[in-house]
């Protein structure tokens, strides 16, 4: 079994009832999405802040290498994600919405609800075993929509 696989089926072990599966289907890209947020909001040197380029975009290259490593079309799907991500960001700028305030409190709503979805599930988040399971989740939710168009991850 590939690795990518053996994570996906572990992962969805902790979601399988509904309720809990269709609160990680809005919280897990939400995170994601908050999550590069608030590393984008983190202040950068200015010889970098020069080429307009942030911490998230810097890690943003490990992350995607990362995804890529385990399966091609999951890299394409997160990087089509973290590009509408960035979008979203730059349309919270442009809207003059503090980007580390709105990710900071949609992060801890999303997370609660994340919580609630496992207390509901009556199993504990995988990350609790394992942290790549915080990387696997925005790979677990892109499968669901993978294998709707018929592409294997």
């Amino acid at each position: 079994m590939r690795e990518i696989e053996r994570l996906i089926n572990n992962y969805g072990e902790s979601h399988q009832n509904k309720t809990n599966v269709l609160i990680h289907a809005v919280a897990v890209p939400s995170i994601f999405f908050v999550t590069i947020g608030l590393i984008w909001s983190i202040p950068t040197p200015e010889f970098v802040a020069q080429f307009d380029i942030t911490f998230a975009h810097i890690l943003a290259v490990p992350m995607l290498y990362y995804y890529f490593k385990l399966s091609g079309p999951i890299g394409a799907a997160m990087t089509l994600l973290t590009i509408a991500v960035f979008g979203g960001i730059n349309l919270l700028v442009s809207l003059d919405i503090s980007v580390w305030k709105f990710s900071l409190s949609l992060f801890v709503a999303m997370w609660i609800l994340q919580f609630v979805g496992h207390k509901v599930e009556g199993k504990k988040p995988s990350f609790f075993e394992d942290l790549r399971y915080l990387l696997v989740g925005p790979a677990w939710w892109w499968v669901h929509w993978l294998k709707r168009m018929n592409i294997s991850y």
